[in-house]
């Protein structure tokens, strides 16, 4: 089937009644691009409980386009998917009803053509809403692409072709590929299958031509078996990418990417790719992608994608709900591995209104969906079945694990199952028979308090009998905040093997350490890899202001983010990234990060989720002489400080030290640096200066030319900083931004964890100095983008747009 673009063109307004618009209409629409998040476009509202969505309302929402369709498309079959609408999608063409789909993250396909005038316009009308029904922020909308299949009565369907590689060693590797062929004839027609696999450089390295007989009305599904001589594998450092084209020649034709990789799983060798053990460095993300909310672009996802990896992360769980084409894609490519997820509940709610009351008539559906999206995509090495499920703790949740694996079994038996289990939750439920607040975040608050003992609960023999059924239909125990059981199930169950699928940030040290030196367990993922928006201030530092202060899971209005990623909504590294990278073994320079000196010496209750409040800056202005904490993180066995020159003598660092040491001093302008040692030798250094000349505004494009394409962004990087190129952190003011060409403004934010500045307008003010704007190119030609601030002069980029290839 040729498939196009379907997101141009769209508009878009809050639904309004029928019934008031029988005096006319009450709301107008407005003209929006796909992939587009209406929740963004809303004021934020104070309310008690609306820290989960970032303090975004909920609301319904309509969308509704016209399009033309040629008279010479009668007869064929044409189809609209839709990578992801939240929630509750309902579809009508031409005002009758065409589809839906309650759940917000799966995609979907609705059969057009019984509903089209040919040689006419046509109207298509999506409806969806959002409310109360999720512990994050969702966005809203038609937040992901829409495309147009065409095809003849005789087809390759949009998901009608699937690649495994079941045997491969270094001579050949056997590519078996199943492609379905659909007959809406009414008549019997035999066709040639043409199969043809390429290499990255476009030869063809394999083919196959056989003949294929189509009963009238039925579908057939051929399985050519392919040889492919001296593979290259695909594999988390050299992820080399296959094409399969399978061909009805003069008909229909379909392309996939694929990888030749091998996966293995036993409790001695842990998980293997290609016959390597691998540990899963690994970062949890959510879906919102910073100041563009929701709204899912190819650019977006693969930005992310390589950030993460460049930061030190080889593997990344979607939490908690399926990932995105795009990002499957991204991870592909730069051999990110992933751990898929399909629902964060199953028939126990966790919010008044979320999936829970749809997962019983649809959660198969949603199943097949997810694994059709994945199973062709290389980078996909665990299907996870939930997220910190209740129902795990009891016989009947155990069952209904147990039937939700056998389904992904059924689909795709060449990856491996687990599920996300929260011990502590499982036990809840058990004592309880429910899973705590209806929000979820009882569960959260108690866990948040550091003077609760999570592990203690996790190892009672409590949970140890009531999860034993439930982990065991699984391949992998994914476990969340229970790194206490990674030896003793060693013993209690020799063939577990675990995954820490959920852990603390500030705990990575001990946890890589349980990773490295167990071989049932594989990886770590951390929460999280990149901070969200929704949950909002779970990792803020927060301070005692009496000797019973507790801290507190969500923050009041108006906090936004979560804060407790190690990369920030705009791509910006944290402190605690550098700290991960170096405990993973892959930095050997020490790291130096400064305590906020307004905040020296009072008593810290942050959360397990929070970092402490260092930022890697020296420019401090109002603080000169007061007392201030100096991080130093390395894997060398001492480092020294030293302030312009001065030294402050040397500390003990590395594994035994936690990888860091701290230095009291007072703060004063100029130059501080670390120096690390090795057995007396230097072995790296890291050095942070004062902002001292003037304030400059610096704006920098992540590329100079883009395509017009589907799914293109440029990112546009706006920093204060003083005449060296050093980062004015104590300076920020509001930016303003113009664009003018062929492009326009799609997001606009910073980092600011408690804002009311929205991401939709043209101006933001910094924080610690920085800015990000992010441009969607609308056709050929130049995209100039000018930002201005206060005693700044303004700064100016050209991005060249280039016309999108075919």
């Amino acid at each position: 089937m040729i498939r196009t673009s379907f997101n141009d063109d769209w508009q878009f307004r809050s639904k309004v009644s029928p019934f008031a618009e029988l005096a006319g209409r009450t709301a107008p629409f407005e003209p929006v691009a796909v992939p587009h998040d209406a929740m963004l476009t809303r004021d934020r509202e104070d309310t008690p409980d609306g820290g989960a969505s970032g303090y975004f309302p909920g609301g319904a929402y309509e969308y509704r386009k016209t399009f033309f369709v040629p008279e010479e498309h009668q007869g064929k079959r044409i189809q609209l998917e839709f990578e992801g609408v939240y929630r509750d999608a309902v579809v009508f063409l031409n005002g009758d009803f065409a589809g839906q789909r309650p759940y917000g993250y799966s995609q979907f396909y609705v059969d057009a053509d019984p509903f089209l005038r040919f040689g006419a316009e046509n109207e298509i009308r999506v409806e969806c809403r959002t409310h109360q029904d999720s512990r994050w922020y969702t966005g809203a909308g038609i937040y992901r692409d829409t495309w147009m299949f065409v095809g003849d009565a005789v087809r390759i369907g949009p998901e009608g072709v699937r690649v495994t590689t079941p045997d491969i060693d270094p001579e050949r590797a056997v590519v078996e590929v199943a492609a379905t062929v659909e007959n809406d004839a009414i008549e019997a027609r035999t066709v040639d299958l043409v199969t043809e696999i390429r290499d990255a450089t476009g030869t063809v390295v394999a083919s196959d031509t056989a003949p294929l007989t189509l009963r009238p009305g039925e579908p057939a599904t051929a399985r050519p078996r392919l040889y492919v001589r001296t593979p290259s594998l695909w594999g988390p450092d050299s992820p080399t990418l296959y094409t399969c084209r399978v061909s009805v020649p003069g008909v229909d034709s379909v392309e996939v990417t694929f990888g030749i990789r091998s996966l293995r799983l036993d409790p001695g060798h842990g998980l293997r790719v290609n016959g390597e053990t691998v540990k899963l460095r690994g970062a949890c993300v959510h879906h919102d992608n910073g100041p563009l909310g929701a709204a899912t672009y190819a650019r977006a996802e693969e930005r992310r994608v390589r950030l993460l990896k460049d930061a030190g992360f080889n593997a990344i769980r979607m939490s908690h709900h399926p990932m995105s084409t795009a990002m499957l894609d991204a991870c592909d490519r730069l051999g990110m591995l992933v751990v898929d997820e399909a629902f964060d509940m199953w028939t126990w709610g966790k919010s008044p209104f979320d999936y829970s009351l749809n997962f019983a008539d649809w959660w198969e559906r949603d199943i097949e969906a997810m694994v059709a999206k994945d199973r062709n995509h290389p980078s996909v090495v665990l299907y996870s079945i939930g997220n910190e499920i209740p129902e795990t703790g009891t016989p009947a949740g155990a069952a209904r694990g147990r039937e939700l694996a056998a389904k992904v079994r059924a689909l795709d038996d060449t990856r491996f199952v687990t599920n996300a289990v929260n011990n502590l939750l499982a036990l809840l439920s058990d004592i309880t028979g429910r899973s705590g607040d209806d929000d979820g975040t009882g569960v959260n608050t108690l866990m948040a308090d550091s003077g609760f003992d999570v592990n203690a609960v996790a190892a009672s023999e409590l949970v140890t009998a009531r999860t034993a059924e439930s982990y065991s239909v699984l391949d992998v125990a994914g476990m969340n905040y229970s790194e206490i059981r990674y030896e003793t199930d060693r013993d209690l169950f020799p063939n577990r093997i675990i995954l820490g699928t959920e852990t603390f940030p500030t705990r990575i040290d001990d946890l890589w350490r349980l990773v490295t030196s167990h071989s049932h367990v594989i990886g770590d993922f951390t929460w999280t890899g990149w901070d969200y928006l929704g949950e909002a201030g779970i990792g803020r530092p927060q301070y005692a202001t009496s000797d019973a202060s507790r801290p507190t899971f969500i923050a009041p209005y108006p906090y936004l983010l979560a804060g407790c990623g190690d990369i920030d909504i705009t791509g910006h590294r944290r402190p605690a990234s550098y700290y991960r990278e170096i405990v993973f073994g892959l930095r050997e320079q020490p790291y130096l990060a400064v305590r906020k000196p307004q905040h020296h010496g009072r008593t810290v209750l942050s959360s397990r989720w929070a970092w402490s409040d260092a930022v890697a800056a020296w420019t401090w202005p109002g603080h000169e002489g007061a007392p201030v904490t100096v991080e130093v993180y390395s894997a060398a066995d001492e480092v020294e400080l030293l302030v312009d020159g001065d030294s402050l003598g040397r500390r003990p660092v590395g594994e035994h030290h936690r990888f860091r040491a701290e230095f009291e001093t007072v703060y004063r302008p100029g130059e501080l640096l670390a120096i690390a040692y090795e057995d007396g030798r230097e072995t790296g250094r890291d050095v942070l200066r004062t902002a001292t000349t003037a304030v400059a505004l610096r704006a920098e494009a992540d590329r100079s030319v883009v395509t017009a394409c589907v799914g293109e962004l440029a990112y546009v990087t706006l920093t204060l900083v003083d005449a060296t190129g050093t980062v004015h952190t104590a300076a920020d003011r509001p930016v303003r931004v113009g664009v003018s060409g062929e492009g326009v403004l799609a997001g606009f934010g910073s980092a600011q964890p408690s804002t009311e500045e929205r991401f939709d307008g043209p101006e933001h003010f910094t924080y610690e100095g920085r800015a990000l704007a992010v441009l969607r190119p609308t056709g050929p030609g130049t995209i100039r983008l000018t930002a201005t601030a206060p005693e700044c002069e303004p700064a100016e980029v050209v991005i060249t747009v280039e016309k999108a290839g075919r």
